[in-house]
């Protein structure tokens, strides 16, 4: 007889499932990806998973909605620490969010569901997007941008994603700490900092 599984177990198994999912569904894609392998994975029986998930899509789902909760968390304490009006915090969290966690990153973008079947991976991803939201709105209220919030947030999205993929694919000049002695070549960091002085430049009011 199955043993009948706390709280605490299926939440333990679950967060289990999550970081071996997440790294296989990144690797080789979710087609690459079957139930037996991830049981494999976790060295348990090929049926043990369905005990936690309807199928594979379900995994996949909850990889996600927690990548978009802990995006959210890292967006959300930038902005808390820094001042109302400051432009750069939550760019440069979701910059080094991407870096420190490229397969995350990744599924979150590379992939798509039906949000409406997963309420969580809806609510997660709702969260990070409100997050942005409301950080462009607040710059727009308090005049130092000018515009539409949702456009100028998208406008900066494409930037930044556009800027952290090809980083991830080592397509953009070295960091400065990786730079030869001496080189006068581009940083990564000059990059984004040109990145974001364009982008800043033109949604500031126009005077005049």
């Amino acid at each position: 007889m199955p043993k009948t599984l706390s709280a605490n177990d299926i939440q333990q198994f679950r967060e289990t499932m999550r970081r071996v999912a997440e790294n296989a569904f990144a690797t080789r894609g979710a087609q690459g990806v079957t139930m037996r392998e991830l049981a494999k994975e976790l060295g348990c029986s090929a049926m043990t998973p369905y005990r936690y998930f309807r199928d594979k899509d379900e995994i996949l789902a909850m990889v996600r909605a927690a990548a978009f909760n802990r995006f959210a968390a890292r967006l959300e304490a930038a902005a808390k620490q820094a001042p109302a009006t400051d432009r750069s915090a939550v760019s440069d969290a979701y910059v080094a969010f991407a870096l420190d966690e490229p397969h995350a990153y990744r599924l979150m973008f590379d992939m798509t569901q039906q949000e409406g079947a997963y309420p969580a991976l809806g609510a997660a991803s709702h969260r990070a997007w409100s997050m942005l939201g409301a950080h462009f709105e607040q710059l727009v209220a308090a005049g130092i941008l000018e515009g539409d919030p949702q456009l100028i947030g998208y406008a900066y999205w494409a930037s930044l994603h556009g800027f952290t993929m090809l980083a991830l694919a080592n397509q953009l000049p070295l960091p400065q700490a990786q730079q030869p002695a001496g080189s006068k070549a581009p940083t990564r960091e000059a990059v984004f900092a040109q990145i974001r002085k364009m982008l800043w430049r033109g949604a500031q009011p126009q005077r005049g």
